[in-house]
């Protein structure tokens, strides 16, 4: 097929990632969805998904399967995130040391293992979020996943800077509140007012077309202000 695209998604399992997996599939691309959990993704039996069992905290396995990697890819979609909520002051450091790994370290290691099997001209999407931008309204209780967000954002900009001459773009989505399972989790009585399905149909399209005005951009994406 002449424009398919291999697409890798990590966080793949739920919300927002698995709706990304069915959706750029059902569009006729090729998907590796990542999860340490991928019963979800083998049960949607898709020829054109191919599930990752895959913790990407574990550096020494992300190398592992990295060098396994028999095609390229053009698009790297770093969705997996971790979310506590939790007052700053009872949070301890392994607190904020288990949403590091997920939401900045982990970003990190898949970028290292897999760039070398980029194609000639790809595109990284890190999924941020509104409480890792300056100036806009803070949840109370993120302490940890919003700096990390931040973390994720500056990283973004950096890693763009970086990659230029390699013909590698790299762009950040700050999402604002999307209905998933994390959310739900964290915040039970809050509804969301985006699906994960329509916001998964935004990232397609932003990580296929949207993005060719951007590098190095993390751009908002709330239906609220600020």
């Amino acid at each position: 097929m002449g424009n398919q695209k291999h697409i890798v998604i990590t966080g793949a399992s739920r919300g927002i990632g698995l709706a990304l997996a069915k959706q750029f599939a059902l569009s006729g691309h090729k998907v590796w969805a990542i999860s340490r959990n991928i019963q979800s993704i083998a049960a949607l039996e898709h020829p054109s998904i191919v599930p990752i069992a895959l913790d990407i905290t574990d550096e020494k396995k992300i190398l592992a399967w990295a060098s396994n990697f028999e095609t390229h890819w053009d698009i790297l979609i770093n969705n997996a995130g971790m979310l506590i909520n939790k007052p700053f002051i009872q949070t301890t450091k392994a607190d904020f040391e288990s949403v590091y790994q997920v939401n900045v370290f982990g970003v990190a290691s898949i970028i290292r293992a897999l760039f070398s099997f980029r194609a000639s001209s790809s595109h990284i999407v890190n999924i941020s979020s509104m409480g890792g931008l300056t100036g806009t309204s803070k949840f109370p209780g993120l302490a940890a996943y919003s700096s990390s967000k931040g973390a994720l954002s500056i990283l973004t900009e950096l890693l763009a800077e970086e990659f230029k001459e390699e013909r590698v773009s790299v762009n950040g989505l700050a999402l604002g509140a999307v209905q998933t399972e994390m959310l739900s989790a964290a915040f039970p009585d809050f509804k969301a007012p985006v699906s994960a399905d329509d916001m998964a149909s935004y990232i397609m399209n932003f990580s296929l077309h949207g993005w060719q005005f951007y590098n190095g951009k993390v751009l908002a994406v709330s239906s609220t202000t600020p």
